[in-house]
């Protein structure tokens, strides 16, 4: 019969924050694993001391590196791997031969703990039981007696040894945020923290709950002395713009001196092809509007504050905009492309045409369009007159759709299609192509261009006869020929200016 694998949270620090179930696990366990670094003592065992049996057989488990550099052949991640094997091959042994063993995890075993990766390999051979425990972060929310979120706020727990531009954005997006993983990533913590807004109102908790236990304004502390065993909490309250620009009543708002709402096209996604006018807009206002997505590209500094939302929900993210322009707020609504292209710019016009906004000016900052892009990568296949639709009947009905196609059809223009395929839009690239061949020969050039300035990008060639429309998903633009249209022998796709 085979032993018992148990990963039991010991908490925080305090030992009286050890849980009767993990107390008695320890106290009963045939072997006690744990984790620790080179020339240390292992903190779980530390917390978990008095309630080891005398002559209890002891696993220490010792790191062979703790930062980021090693001298092993594959670095790093070859120096853990190998760790990590080793570590199993001794719990295995223990296991084999019909012994439970205990392994001690500071905190939560499976927040940011060693347990997971002797639980990823044992597993499946061995019964295998996860004992909670009292994770550091709820013990410095316990000391600080600091309410992390309220109602909805949601709550991110974060790495602080995340780039700091990454760190910066998520601290800006979130309610509440809860920070580890501290020590030397520390001044890189304090400065995403700056440039998100969120210094003010932040605590760093040293060793929470234990003897040794420090509590200090974030903006207090010295880089120098951070620990590992430190925490950053970030309290939903202290988030930029969540209480202080809620839209206000309308006949509460007088309208701002030159209220202005800037409309930025970000191109098609690699920062090389966003315009100097675009960066200079950026780095000037004090709230980007948008998709999440696009939102996410604006990079986060001190002072920004990002309202990022959904798909489909255009015009009411364009009156957000609008009315932080009448409070008197600088204010950029971010586009994909350009903003001009079935973005954003139509929707904060046709937002301002309440009258409630006449006084607030709307400045339009164009971008690389998608088709642009993915016309230079195939070659010059818009070089002659050409057309742009979009196949979302969202917004109009499909018989519209369908006039439109005939008439470009008709008209022998290259044609641009956006928006081809949704999750709820499966049908309508090949209701497309039917149409589209009733007026084209089958051997009309088309290029589907999908991620195009991105790492996933891919380009395929190919013609309205052959085009498999259930290759075609969300991400792509197609680009249908006119009957001039040519491939050349190294398969760069153009179209003549001139007509036959």
């Amino acid at each position: 019969m085979t032993g018992r694998l148990y990963g039991v949270g010991v908490g925080p620090g305090d030992p009286e924050l050890i849980t009767l179930k993990a107390a008695r696990l320890i106290e009963s366990a045939d072997v006690i694993a744990y984790h620790q670094g080179v020339g240390k003592q292992s903190n779980a065992r530390r917390i978990a001391a008095g309630l080891l049996r005398p002559g209890v057989a002891e696993e220490a488990l010792v790191y062979p590196v703790t930062t980021q550099v090693s001298d092993h052949p594959g670095g790093y991640a070859g120096a853990m791997a190998d760790f990590y094997a080793d570590c199993e091959r001794r719990v295995r042994e223990h296991l084999a031969a019909g012994r439970d063993v205990v392994v001690l995890a500071e905190g939560d075993p499976m927040l940011y703990g060693s347990f997971m990766y002797l639980h990823d390999r044992l597993h499946g051979e061995f019964e295998t039981h996860v004992v909670a425990g009292v994770p550091a972060f709820a013990a410095a929310t316990a000391t600080t007696a600091l309410p992390l979120v309220r109602q909805t706020d949601v709550l991110t727990v974060l790495p602080g040894t995340l780039p700091e531009p990454e760190l910066a954005r998520r601290l800006a997006d979130t309610d509440g945020a809860v920070i580890m993983k501290l020590g030397r990533t520390f001044a890189k913590v304090r400065s995403a923290l700056e440039q998100a807004g969120r210094v003010e109102g932040s605590w760093y908790v040293e060793r929470a709950s234990m003897d040794a236990e420090r509590v200090l304004p974030v903006a207090e502390v010295d880089p120098e002395t951070v620990p590992y065993f430190s925490i950053v909490l970030v309290p939903g309250d202290t988030r930029p713009g969540v209480a202080r620009y809620e839209s206000p009543a309308p006949e509460a708002v007088a309208p701002a001196v030159d209220a202005e709402v800037v409309v930025v096209g970000l191109g098609p996604g690699p920062d090389a092809w966003l315009s100097p006018e675009a960066t200079q807009v950026l780095a000037e206002v004090g709230h980007v509007v948008g998709y999440g997505p696009y939102v996410e590209r604006v990079p986060q500094r001190s002072g920004l504050v990002r309202h990022a939302s959904g798909n489909t929900v255009e015009v009411d993210r364009a009156r957000d905009a609008l009315e932080l322009a009448l409070a008197g707020e600088r204010v950029a609504v971010v586009s994909g492309g350009d903003a001009g292209i079935f973005g954003m710019a139509s929707a904060v016009f046709e937002a301002a045409e309440d009258p409630r906004y006449a006084d607030v000016a709307v400045r339009v900052v164009p971008g690389i369009s998608a088709v642009q892009a993915v016309a230079a990568r195939a070659g010059a296949p818009i070089g002659a007159d050409f057309a742009v639709m979009s196949l979302s009947d969202r917004l109009k009905p499909w018989e519209v759709v369908e006039q439109r196609l005939r008439a470009v059809a008709a008209a022998d223009l290259v044609l641009a299609l956006y928006n081809p395929r949704s999750r709820s839009r499966t049908e309508q690239v090949a209701q497309a192509q039917a149409v589209l061949l009733e007026h084209k020969s089958p051997d009309t050039v088309v290029v589907v261009g999908r991620d195009v300035g991105r790492a996933e990008e891919s380009l395929t060639v190919t013609t309205l006869g052959k085009l498999d429309p259930e290759t075609v998903d969300m991400k792509c633009l197609l680009l249908i020929g006119a009957s001039s249209t040519r491939v050349t022998p190294s398969g760069r796709v153009w179209s003549p200016r001139f007509v036959q």
